[in-house]
């Protein structure tokens, strides 16, 4: 053999291995240059080799993540990615995602006609509800009783028909009822609803029934008299009896704030929850009244006046106040404000602490010197008239709505004044008195009361005295000092008469049996009365004394303040 040939084939056998190693990953037998190229392209396949398996597991990893994932929700929520297949388990299986896209339910129509095969299933669906339909726990005989209403004679009655002769047994039970109303009719003005036709009839017309004459004002409480625990008799429109006198001690009126000189003056507001006090202590108080705690609304402090009298006028607007002052203060509710008016335009009386307000609110008449009775308008505060009394003037009272003035004094006679003309319309003598102190009448004008300084108080009837009949209806001796103080309540019942000469001289007379009530004044004692007041309603009473308290009484007969 050639030494070429041999050449050749040496290089054929190292190209071949050379081949073989880069097929096996080993390094080739030439020299380094091929070397180093051969193991830069192994590193070369081998990171994309190891990338390529990198992304397939991360592939695989997320994979198997989503199908926990979604095992997971079905699990907890239902199967949300499936439809669901009865008897496997969900989530389960390898059929998951090949059944994701089937129906939830379908009809089986393939036996026929769609339509046909539709209403099958409607009515197989009907026919399993009527079977399962529920039955009665129980029957009544009753429901299939029949009643022959022609066997007894009474039950023919029961027929609606002539012919008609057996019934059921409910038809029976009602016409039963039906027979025992129409026998016994239900009284009507029973009815709870009931409502009568014959309102305003005539006392001659009444009710066939229940002979009852309806009356319009009462028609609504007449339903409620037997449904109601409440007493039939209004205690407020009823007679007070004489004899004893049923009153309960409350809280003093001035416990929140007392006064620490004498009290001269307490007086309701016509609302009846408003009280005032005055007194020498130079102060107006006003307290909220309950009876339980008597709250201090307001108080006044009149610095060169110690008041002797304060009294509201009737419509509530004003308070009046005075002292041994030659004027007096006006206190205004509305704007809180205190003015003070005075001394008179040509008077010169140094003293207006006497003084009436009349019922109509636009007059105000003060005890002048000399017997002089002055006459100040209530809007204006200006002098608008005297009138003049023999003797001096002790005491007044407005009666006939304002339109009148009684007046009396040291000559023990009694004047009735006529104010819309000044003059005097009658004079006549107190019967026994030789002195008058104190004078009052009742609200409706027709009595009045005349005290005198013998402790003596005549009771008149106004229309007798008016016409010449001197004779007192009643004379009080119960009083044996100067009656300083009389006062009539709101329905001339009740006749408080009172003394400053003597503890505890404070008496009430019932004035229908003119009979003094026996157990007042109470044992706990009232120390020296000065002033008192009743309240619009008669449930209150309150009583000044000179020790600068106000005691609170609640006079039960009554039920308003």
């Amino acid at each position: 053999m050639s030494l070429i040939s041999q050449n050749a084939r040496n290089k054929i056998r190292k190209k071949r291995d050379a081949e073989e190693n880069i097929d096996l990953g080993r390094p080739p037998l030439g020299d380094d240059t091929k070397e180093s190229e051969t193991k830069s392209t192994n590193l070369k396949r081998s990171k994309k080799i190891n990338t390529r398996d990198d992304k397939y597991d991360n592939a695989s990893k997320v994979e198997e993540e989503v199908k926990e994932m979604n095992k997971l929700e079905s699990f907890l929520f239902g199967n949300l990615h499936s439809s669901i297949e009865f008897g496997k388990e969900i989530g389960g299986g390898d059929n998951e995602n090949k059944n994701r896209d089937a129906p939830l339910f379908f009809f089986d129509n393939s036996a026929g006609d769609d339509t046909a095969a539709y209403e099958g299933n409607i009515h197989s669906y009907c026919t399993r509800a009527q079977k399962q339909e529920r039955k009665p726990a129980w029957c009544d005989d009753e429901d299939g009783t029949k009643v022959d209403i022609m066997s007894v004679r009474r039950l023919m009655k029961l027929r609606k028909e002539a012919s008609e002769k057996v019934i059921s047994g409910a038809d029976y039970v009602s016409r039963l009822r039906a027979q025992h109303a129409k026998l016994n009719p239900r009284t009507e003005w029973a009815e709870i609803d009931y409502k009568s036709n014959d309102v305003g009839a005539s006392d001659d017309e009444s009710d066939d029934q229940s002979g009852i004459t309806n009356v319009p004002d009462y028609e609504d409480t007449r339903d409620d008299v037997f449904r109601s625990n409440s007493e039939l008799i209004d205690k407020g429109t009823a007679k007070l009896l004489p004899g004893l006198l049923e009153y309960s001690r409350l809280m003093n009126v001035n416990y929140e704030d007392p006064s620490n000189a004498t009290i001269n003056s307490t007086q309701f507001h016509k609302n009846g929850q408003l009280l005032l006090t005055a007194g020498l202590d130079r102060r107006l108080r006003f307290f909220q009244v309950d009876g339980k705690r008597n709250t201090l609304v307001q108080s006044i402090f009149l610095e060169d006046c110690p008041l002797r009298k304060a009294s509201f006028l009737p419509d509530g607007s004003r308070v009046i106040l005075s002292g041994r002052r030659k004027f007096f203060y006006v206190f205004d509710l509305v704007k809180a404000a205190v003015e003070k008016v005075g001394p008179l335009m040509g008077r010169e009386e140094k003293s207006l602490e006497l003084f009436e307000v009349s019922p109509d609110s636009s007059m105000i008449a003060f005890v002048g010197n000399e017997g002089y009775i002055l006459l100040v308008s209530s809007r204006t505060n200006e002098l608008i008239g005297t009138v003049k009394m023999n003797g001096t003037v002790r005491s007044l009272a407005f009666v006939d709505g304002g339109r009148q003035l009684m007046s009396s004094g040291g000559d023990g006679h009694v004047y009735h004044w006529d104010l819309r003309t000044s003059r005097c319309i009658h004079k006549g003598m107190d019967e026994g008195c030789l002195n008058a102190s104190s004078l009052c009448a009742s609200p409706d004008s027709s009595l009045f009361a005349a005290g005198s300084s013998s402790g003596i108080v005549n009771l008149y009837k106004r229309d007798d005295f008016l016409g010449g009949k001197r004779s007192p209806l009643k004379t009080i001796e119960n009083l044996t000092t100067t009656v300083n103080f009389m006062q009539f309540n709101h329905d001339a019942q009740i006749l408080a008469i009172c003394s400053h000469m003597k503890k505890d001289s404070l008496k009430l007379i019932h004035i229908p049996s003119f009979n003094v009530f026996s157990n007042w004044p109470p044992i706990s004692g009232l120390q020296y009365p000065r002033c008192l007041d009743f309240s619009p309603g008669g449930g209150f009473m309150a009583i000044g004394n000179a020790a600068g308290r106000v005691l609170l009484y609640k006079l039960n007969h009554y039920q308003n303040a």
